[in-house]
C-alpha cells in the first residue's frame, strides 16, 4: 500500500538525542514527552540500532510500546551497514531490533545512512534491498526505504536501480539548501520529481538553527515576534510539498512544547517569510562555522575517546561570537579531563563515518590551536 503523506504527522519524534540522567536515558522525562506528543495527535517515532549506544530502541519499548496501543503509533528503525559482514547479519540485527523494541513489525524500516563508498557497497553486496522487500512481504516491515547522505548522482542511481523504495530520508534545512556538500535542495528536487515521499532529518542542523547567530535572531524577531528560531527552521521543511514528516530529535520538554506549538494549526511560510529566510541564509553563509550536526557517529570508534562534536560546538562559539573565555572554561572543565583535541592521532576513523564529510583531523588541529595553547 502506497504511503498517503496527507495522513502522516508533519512532526516526527526522533529518539536520537533523548534526555539522560546519571548516564542513563531518563525514562520519566521521555514518558512525559511521548504523552504530550501523542496527545497532540502526532505519532511517528524514529529510532535506530546505534542510537544511544543501542539503548534508544529499548527506550522505545519502555516509553512507547509498553504504554500505548501498537496501532496508535508508527515506529521506524534502521539497519546499519557498518555492523554487518555477511548476509546472516541482516536477520540477526533485525531480530535483535524487534526484541529490543518489543514489536513484531516495524512500520517504517530504513537502510541507514547510504552514502558514496562503503555503506552503499555493503547494502548492495549483501542484497539488502531485496531482503527488505522480503521482510515487507512477510509483514515484518510495513514500508521500506533508506536514509541518505550521499551525492545527487548516487541518489539518482539508487532510485533507478531500486524503484521498489517507498520513501527516502534526507538531511534538509534552509541552511544546507545550497550547501555543495549536503546538497539539500538538489536531493529534494530529485525526490520531488519522482513523487517519492520525503522524511526530513536535521531540520535544525543538530540544534545550530535553534540558536543561530545574533543577526539571524534579529531578522526572525522583527518578522515574527515571539517565535523561536527553531520554529522558523521547522516551518521551512514543513512547508515543502512532498515532505511526509519532519523529524526533530527533542531532548527536553521545552523543546517538545515549542515544536508542538509550531505544528498545532501549522502555518506554511509566507512569501515575505521565505524572503527573510533567504536573507538569513546569506548572512549565515558569510560566517564560517563547522557544519557538525552532533550525530556523534565519530565518537563511538574514536580510539582516543575525543568528544569531537562538543569541541566543534565550542570552536563555532569562538568563530561566531569572537570571544572565547566561556568556551575555554567549558573546554578545560568538561572536555579536557577526558581527552583534548591535541590527543587526535589522525587515524581517520571519524572522517570515514561523518555524514557531513567534515575534515575532522584538520578541524581538531584548529581546535587545539584555540584551546590547548591556554
Amino acid at each position: 500500500m502506497a504511503i498517503d503523506i496527507t495522513k502522516m504527522p508533519k512532526l516526527g519524534f526522533g529518539l536520537m538525542r533523548l534526555p539522560e540522567k546519571d548516564g542513563a536515558i531518563d525514562y520519566e522525562t521521555v514518558n512525559t514527552m511521548v504523552d504530550k506528543y501523542l496527545a497532540a495527535g502526532l505519532n511517528y517515532f524514529d529510532t535506530a540500532y546505534i542510537y544511544h549506544g543501542g539503548r534508544s530502541e529499548v527506550a522505545a519499548r519502555e516509553c512507547i510500546v509498553k504504554r500505548h496501543p501498537r496501532d496508535s503509533f508508527y515506529l521506524a528503525t534502521k539497519l546499519p551497514a557498518w555492523a554487518m559482514k555477511d548476509e546472516s547479519d541482516r536477520d540477526r540485527i533485525f531480530n535483535e531490533q524487534r526484541e529490543r523494541a518489543g514489536v513484531d513489525y516495524f512500520d517504517f524500516y530504513l537502510l541507514h545512512s547510504i552514502e558514496d563508498g562503503s555503506n552503499y557497497e555493503t547494502y548492495e553486496r549483501l542484497d539488502c534491498f531485496n531482503w527488505g522487500m522480503q521482510k515487507k512481504a512477510e509483514g515484518q516491515i510495513k514500508h521500506f526505504g533508506f536514509s541518505f547522505h550521499g551525492t545527487p548522482a548516487l541518489l539518482e542511481k539508487l532510485l533507478d536501480d531500486h524503484p521498489e523504495v517507498e520513501f527516502v530520508q534526507i538531511q534538509l534545512n534552509y541552511s544546507d539548501w545550497d550547501n555543495p556538500i549536503i546538497s539539500s535542495g538538489k536531493l529534494y528536487d530529485i525526490l520531488s520529481s519522482r513523487n517519492i515521499p520525503i522524511i526530513v532529518m536535521e531540520p535544525v542542523k543538530g540544534g545550530t538553527l535553534a540558536d543561530p547567530i545574533p543577526e539571524a535572531v534579529e531578522r526572525f524577531s522583527a518578522a515574527r515576534p515571539g517565535a523561536s528560531a527553531a520554529s522558523w527552521a521547522l516551518r521551512f521543511t514543513g512547508s515543502l510539498p512532498g515532505v511526509m514528516t519532519t523529524l526533530s530529535g527533542m531532548s527536553t520538554i521545552g523543546q517538545m512544547e515549542d515544536n508542538l506549538k509550531t505544528f498545532t494549526n501549522f502555518e506554511p511560510l509566507s512569501d515575505k517569510e521565505k524572503a527573510v529566510l533567504t536573507e538569513v541564509r546569506s548572512i549565515m553563509q558569510s560566517t564560517p562555522t563547522i557544519g557538525c550536526t552532533a550525530c556523534r557517529y565519530c565518537c563511538d570508534g574514536c580510539p582516543q575517546s575525543i568528544q569531537i562534536p562538543d569541541i566543534f560546538s565550542l570552536v563555532n562559539t569562538v568563530r561566531v561570537y569572537k570571544e572565547g573565555w566561556r568556551a575555554n572554561n567549558i573546554y578545560n572543565s568538561r572536555i579536557a579531563p577526558t581527552a583534548r583535541a591535541s590527543d587526535c592521532i589522525a587515524c581517520g576513523q571519524c572522517e570515514g563515518v561523518c555524514p557531513q564529510h567534515l575534515p575532522i583531523i584538520e578541524l581538531l588541529k584548529e581546535a587545539s590551536q584555540i584551546f590547548d595553547k591556554q
